[in-house]
């Protein structure tokens, strides 16, 4: 429900704030007050688009803020907040944000939120049909969910979507194997020869660095023998002197000296260790040179296989370093090749129950679909002929899919079309091409007042909002506008733009709106009526300029009745009766 709404600097609104509740809430007032630009703000707020020519002039941004009372929201909407993170209590504050260079931001409890979050959101919280919008009726998965609802088959609908999506998963993963066995003998020859070349190599983790050293050292042999020896003259084999023989001399003339100064005995450590370490050099340095001769055989063969590793490498356009596992995925893809057979059987056996699992439940729905149908259209189109539409009738068009054998939709057995027809003689066309714009609205309220006793998500603390949907009627049926209005109203939260006097007596609440200038700027206000205030509303709606005496008792007779009314209503439980009675009309399905 709508609690609360805050608008500033948007088209000629300054700034307005006010409080909403329950039921139908009514807005009036002269044409060009601003009761269509509320509209447009709260559209706004719930992800409708905008720009910066919705900016008043002389502001550099317009702000619309929302506040919803969540309470008895629907689970989906608790859902899609817990995703994004985002806190919640009681209340959801929505607010949307336009600059003038363009931007716009959108916020949900305080946090920036991207503008499709908002929509999706914002889908939950307001339902708006306005003369030139018929947002969910006009699209045919929100025509099939609709008519699902209204039979209570949500669930079986649900499985008939989910086996679908099974069945697609299953064939998909089925023709990439099928794919796969057309040309499996000839893939498999070929993977059998390049795992056997491969592991014929048997190349192991690290070993393509070890030969590359050894190669190295083998092809450099010389100059590291010579280096090896120089190294090891000058270390210890040196006839005329070497580093050992000059660090031995060194110790025996300190240990002379330590005998005289006992502080020379802390440099002694250190030479022994070395001429320790000199002489373990000159060990390694003697092994290194015996290990260094030159092995042309060695060589040979260390070439040849370092060749052969550059070349398989070559071959599967990988680095040689890569080799170990490739071998690997190629191994792998033999083994699924080998076993194909038996994947193909389980895969097509899973499709084939896929298949018969989804046609098993599309065929109990498609008879129980028809028949909410034929119901739902009875309904509609008897609603129609109160609501100014004489002659007029609403259906339903379930056409038969083809389904080739073996093929599923998500749809069921059927696609799923709402049709009317506004006039009498006039054949049944697509809601969405509806001329009249007061005619789609009203058929709007006329579809929303025969789901909402069946529909729990109209009943889910939304809010519904219609501007001017009683434009082009007068007399009984904007009565009758009105007590549908109304019974809406004690379902879910209704906020209604009109200009009759017959539906603004039905209101609970009753907001006017008015226009006022000091020839410079123009800015839009909002009130809230109490009785006397209505009465005087009421009685300009029905007068005019000149409003009698006569004019505003009439005005306090039809607010009285509209209390009347909406007490009685209350008490029968929410318009059941206006329902039941429809029921026993007759309707055009197909």
């Amino acid at each position: 429900m709508l609690s609360h709404l805050h608008i500033r600097d948007f088209a000629i609104i300054d700034v307005i704030e006010m409080d909403l509740t329950n039921g139908l809430t009514v807005l009036t007032g002269e044409t060009g007050a601003g009761k269509s630009i509320l509209v447009d703000a709260l559209q706004l707020a719930v992800g409708g688009r905008g720009g910066s020519e919705s900016i008043r002039h002389g502001a550099e941004r317009a702000e619309i803020t929302a506040t919803f009372d969540i309470s008895t929201a629907p689970k989906g909407l608790l859902v899609i907040l817990e995703e994004q993170s985002i806190e919640t209590g009681d209340e959801l504050v929505v607010r949307r944000v336009l600059t003038r260079e363009g931007k716009s931001r959108a916020y949900l409890n305080g946090q920036q939120v991207p503008l499709q979050i908002l929509r999706t959101v914002g889908e939950s919280l307001a339902e708006i049909h306005g003369q030139h919008e018929f947002q969910s009726l006009v699209k045919s998965s929100a025509q099939r969910e609709l008519l699902d609802a209204f039979g209570g088959h949500n669930t079986l609908a649900a499985e008939i979507t989910r086996l679908h999506r099974e069945r697609v998963q299953h064939s998909a993963a089925l023709e990439s194997l099928e794919a796969a066995a057309r040309d499996r003998d000839a893939r498999l020859d070929l993977l059998r020869h390049q795992t056997s070349e491969l592991a014929a190599l048997s190349l192991k983790p690290g070993e393509l660095q070890s030969l590359t050293d050894e190669r190295s050292r083998l092809a450099n042999s010389g100059r590291l023998s010579d280096a090896a020896r120089h190294a090891l003259e000058l270390l210890y084999e040196s006839e005329n002197t070497n580093a050992h023989h000059g660090v031995s001399r060194a110790l025996a003339i300190l240990r002379q000296g330590a005998s005289l100064d006992p502080t020379l005995e802390a440099l002694l450590p250190t030479l022994e260790e070395a001429a320790i370490r000199i002489a373990d050099g000159a060990r390694e340095l003697t092994r290194y040179l015996e290990s260094i001769e030159a092995n042309p055989r060695r060589q040979e063969h260390l070439e040849q296989r370092l060749f052969t590793i550059e070349s398989l490498a070559r071959k599967h356009r990988c680095s040689c370093d890569e080799l170990v596992a490739k071998s690997e995925e190629l191994a792998d893809e033999l083994s699924k090749l080998e076993r194909i057979d038996a994947k193909l059987s389980v895969l097509r056996a899973q499709v084939n129950s896929a298949v018969e699992a989804w046609r098993e439940a599309a065929v109990r729905l498609s008879n129980p679909r028809r028949q909410a149908a034929t119901a739902l259209a009875t309904e509609i189109s008897a609603r129609m002929q109160k609501l100014g539409m004489i002659g007029g009738y609403f259906t339903i068009e379930l056409t038969p899919l083809e389904n080739p054998q073996g093929n599923t939709s998500p749809n069921g057995l059927e696609e799923i079309a709402f049709l009317v027809s506004t006039n009498a003689g006039q054949p049944a066309r697509p809601i969405g091409k509806i001329a009249s714009g007061g005619e789609l609205s009203r058929l709007s309220l006329a579809v929303q007042v025969a789901l909402v006793g069946r529909v729990k998500d109209l009943a889910s603390g939304g809010c519904m909002v219609f501007d001017e949907v009683d434009s082009g009627v007068g007399g009984a049926v904007a009565e009758i506008v009105g007590r549908e209005l109304a019974a809406l109203g004690s379902f879910t939260q209704v906020l209604c733009v009109t200009h009759l006097p017959q539906v603004a007596a039905l209101g609970g609440q009753h907001l006017r709106l008015s226009k006022m200038t000091d020839g410079h700027t123009t800015r839009t206000q909002v009130i809230k009526l109490e009785r006397d205030s209505r009465i005087e509303e009421i009685a300009r709606m029905l007068g005019g300029v000149s409003i009698t005496d006569k004019t505003r008792a009439h005005a306090a007779e039809m607010l009285d009745s509209g209390a009347k009314l909406n007490r009685c209503s209350s008490s029968r439980g929410a318009g059941n009766s206006s329902v039941d009675s429809a029921r026993k009309s007759r309707g055009h399905a197909r």
